[in-house]
């Protein structure tokens, strides 16, 4: 009788642990999260301690590879050719002070295309200008109230709120997205601002990798060892190929962002392509800025299991097992400097655990300082509405999971002070 009730016990138990992670109720209780000791960015792997910029050299090629195998993926890289088209421009945006354009970038690999669209607002500047780059969430269409630009044709999330149905766009969302894309703001600061639509790199679900970029660099759908958010990151660097071949912008002072998701793939795009001059996370979360061991709001157990195919498969092992992970998020904020690095986060905005990525920029703070260069000022967090400015810069917001004009003025000013401010648009 013993022996069967520990049988039953087991079967039960094994059925439970293996239930997806949308069964059990997110922790968002401080006093319940464990104990969690972070692995050092400035300590090899075999123990050895990174004393010199050489040593740190070595290190951040030890930690950006762990990220690769163990979580975004190992992406490709690009041998194929990429072929620009100027498909629409007005150059007497605003008032006749700015530029708005938007290019179709075709990337020819092996007898296969792809195109992305990428749209440009830049201010009328007798010199290059420096420029923000982002991906947005539903096309380059949401983000202006402009006409011309086009409706993307590519896969979209469904949204009764922006009119997208059979996952088709329509002219009905056009402008939805212009708040969290200041152009006019940005402009008349003196910076240009491109952003892509997500979808064209990689559509958002799981595909079997079959389609976007992995159709691109695999027709046989095999190669299947990096994820969506790596993919998106790969695209954003596909643009940066572009703007460096671009006069009118400045390819040393490009600023790569993102919100949410696309904050994730912004970090990772920083991490491995040390082209970009800065890089913005607003509200990136779980593996994005905050630290996966503290296992709050958003987890990697859930976020596997919700989106299967955004990391590497191998990411799945860490599945509620975060602390046998060899990385966490501050080490691929780590991975950033000497660049300057700014994380913001929203007070409503728990799943993304803001405490969590406010103290991965705390933990990467050593790596900067190492470099010769002040981190985040603060170790303990801010109060509402008061940013702090290192080379790490943060800010928290009232609010929730948004990006609006208060975190772009942020980013402003943490331009301006680290690339330079820039002069006023020329009229």
């Amino acid at each position: 009788m013993k022996a069967k009730r520990l049988i039953v016990i087991i079967a039960f138990t094994t059925t439970f642990c293996s239930m997806p992670d949308k069964v059990f109720l997110p922790n968002y209780d401080e006093s319940l999260i464990p104990g969690f000791p972070l692995p050092e960015p400035l300590e090899f792997e075999n123990g050895r301690s990174v004393n010199t910029i050489a040593e740190w050299t070595q290190r951040r090629n030890e930690i950006l590879d762990l990220f690769e195998k163990k979580v975004y993926g190992v992406a490709p890289p690009w041998e194929g050719i990429t072929r620009a088209t100027t498909i629409y421009e007005d150059k007497n945006a605003f008032e006749g002070t700015a530029v708005i354009k938007e290019v179709k970038l075709s990337l020819q690999y092996e007898g296969r295309e792809l195109d992305m669209y990428v749209l440009f607002h830049l201010p009328k500047m007798e010199y290059a200008v420096p420029l923000f780059l982002g991906c947005n969430f539903y096309g380059n269409h949401t983000t202006t109230s402009d006409t011309n630009v086009r409706i993307t044709d590519s896969w979209v999330n469904n949204n009764n709120n922006f009119f997208i149905v059979n996952n088709r766009a329509s002219s009905d969302s056009r402008g939805l997205r212009t708040y969290r894309w200041p152009a006019q703001e940005i402009v008349a600061r003196g910076y240009g601002l491109a952003t892509v639509y997500y979808g064209d790199i990689d559509p958002d679900f799981d595909d079997g990798f079959k389609n976007g970029v992995h159709g691109l660099m695999d027709k046989n759908h095999r190669r299947k060892s990096w994820g969506s958010v790596a993919a998106w990151a790969w695209g954003l660097s596909r643009v940066m190929d572009y703007l460096e071949a671009e006069g009118s912008i400045d390819a040393s002072k490009v600023m790569v962002m993102g919100h949410s998701r696309l904050g994730k793939a912004a970090l990772w795009a920083g991490a491995t392509d040390e082209r970009f001059a800065m890089v913005i996370s607003n509200n990136s979360g779980c593996v994005g800025a905050a630290l996966s061991r503290r296992k709050i709001g958003e987890t990697v157990g859930r976020i596997n299991y919700r989106f299967p195919h955004w990391f590497a498969g191998n990411f799945k092992r860490y599945n509620r097992k975060e602390h046998l992970l060899p990385v966490d998020q501050h080490q691929l904020l780590a991975l950033i400097a000497p660049r300057p690095l700014y994380v913001a986060s929203a007070v409503d905005d728990n799943w993304a655990d803001q405490r969590g990525e406010f103290l991965s920029c705390v933990e990467a703070s050593p790596v900067y300082e190492l470099l010769g260069l002040q981190g985040l000022p603060v170790t303990k967090m801010p109060p509402v509405h008061q940013p702090m400015h290192g080379t790490i810069g943060y800010h928290i917001r009232s609010g929730g999971h948004d990006i609006i004009l208060y975190d772009w003025l942020q980013y402003l000013d943490f331009a301006d002070k680290h690339l330079g401010r820039v002069p006023q648009v020329l009229y």
